[in-house]
């Protein structure tokens, strides 16, 4: 399954409240450098780790730019991926070709024998990552275009 291109939302959590009347939908508001901007996460979203996700907690939420979206104040999106993070991590994800280089050649990976390696079900993967979609949980990059990273963990999405 090749999964369309996201959008990367990283800030902080300010505030969780149920989204009308579907009792799986919450209305999650996130404090980023431009301002406030709105989530739904439904009971389709992936929530890495299905963590239960908090006010103060900071995360990356992922969002399809194809999907129609209201127009209103802040931007509501619907959250197709939301990452929660580490002090100091940041997340990435879309298509990897198979020398781990983005597709739109914002990040090249390079592994070593610490990067975590497994599928959205939390299953160790065994494979070369390459040619997937990724979601990527890396600290620093190198200055080089593209910036080199070698993440601490990646989620394969098959």
């Amino acid at each position: 399954m090749v999964l369309p291109t996201f959008v990367p939302v990283t800030g902080i959590i300010t505030s969780i409240s149920p989204f009308s009347q579907e009792c799986c939908s919450h209305l999650i508001s996130l404090r980023t450098t431009d301002g406030t901007i709105n989530f739904v996460v439904s009971g389709d979203t992936f929530v890495v780790d299905a963590v239960r996700l908090r006010s103060g907690m900071r995360v990356t939420a992922f969002y399809n730019p194809n999907v129609p979206v209201p127009l209103i104040f802040p931007p509501q999106y619907r959250a197709e991926v939301i990452a929660p993070l580490l002090p100091g991590d940041q997340a990435a994800m879309g298509l990897f070709d198979d020398d781990l280089l983005a597709a739109n050649g914002s990040l090249q990976l390079t592994l070593d024998n610490r990067t975590i390696l497994a599928t959205p079900n939390g299953q160790r993967y065994e494979c070369s990552p390459g040619g997937n979609t990724l979601l990527v949980y890396y600290r620093n990059t190198t200055r080089s275009i593209p910036p080199q990273t070698t993440p601490r963990k990646i989620i394969v999405f098959c």
